[in-house]
């Protein structure tokens, strides 16, 4: 480790997830916070947190087995399957920007939807898919990283959030869920990742149909990465993200 890295890490550690009382999930597809997250949404739910999912775009190109219902119906759905999954979790508050799933919108008006909902929310950390892991290929992944991001950094400054139509937020940092490089870790319990199982495989059924080859799949990949996670916090299961604070977010590149 660099000395500059080391210098970073001992002055100014990653936040700690848990020490905060107010969370924005933001997911680019119905499902993704699920994926992603899912137990840790959870265990803050059960601890008395206040938690708030934002959900980007319809899903309306969702390549799951949806009876054949394609476009608005399927967009409708699920919206219906996300409401019922985030309530299998806890979470009462669901907001949808509905921008077309596929990359079929303008960039701008997605981080204008993530401002507003920021300045309603004002939360102390914004959760988002990773967009720098080198091997994201998906847009809306991509594009949802890079806007939450975007905000997350100018959420204190009021002149900026006024251009983007929104309230100024005192987030004190961002956390990078489905990351490649980890810092900071959430301890998980076998009844979380249960909640986890049951709001995915029990509410998203139209793209994880029960015995389907992808719901098999996703489940073993869940299952190996939490036991992983676990491994490198000291514990059976985790779930593992990587968080940047305000300080670690312009002009420090060495942060991991």
């Amino acid at each position: 480790m660099g000395l500059t890295k080391l210098a970073l890490k001992i002055a100014a550690p990653a936040p700690k997830i848990e020490s905060f009382s107010g969370y924005l999930f933001i997911g680019p597809h119905p499902d993704d916070i699920e994926i992603g997250c899912g137990a840790t949404a959870a265990k803050l739910v059960k601890n008395g947190k206040q938690v708030t999912f934002l959900i980007l775009t319809d899903g309306r190109y969702g390549d799951g087995n949806s009876g054949g219902l394609k476009g608005d119906e399927l967009a409708a759905l699920r919206k219906q399957e996300c409401i019922a999954s985030a309530e299998r979790l806890g979470v009462k508050d669901v907001r949808f920007l509905e921008l077309c799933d596929g990359g079929f919108y303008n960039y701008e008006e997605m981080k204008r939807g993530i401002a507003k909902t920021v300045g309603e929310c004002s939360p102390d950390l914004i959760f988002a898919p990773d967009p720098y892991t080198g091997r994201e290929c998906h847009i809306d992944h991509l594009n949802a990283g890079r806007a939450a991001s975007h905000i997350a950094y100018m959420a204190p400054y009021p002149g900026i959030m006024e251009r983007e139509g929104a309230a100024a937020a005192d987030v004190k940092g961002i956390a990078y869920y489905m990351t490649a490089k980890p810092n900071r870790y959430v301890k998980v319990t076998k009844e979380m990742l249960s909640l986890q199982k049951e709001a995915l495989f029990g509410c998203h059924v139209s793209q994880f149909p029960e015995g389907s080859s992808e719901a098999k799949q996703l489940q073993m990949y869940l299952k190996l990465r939490s036991a992983d996670f676990g491994l490198r916090s000291m514990c059976a299961h985790a779930e593992g993200f990587r968080v940047l604070g305000q300080t670690h977010m312009h002009c420090t590149p060495e942060v991991v």
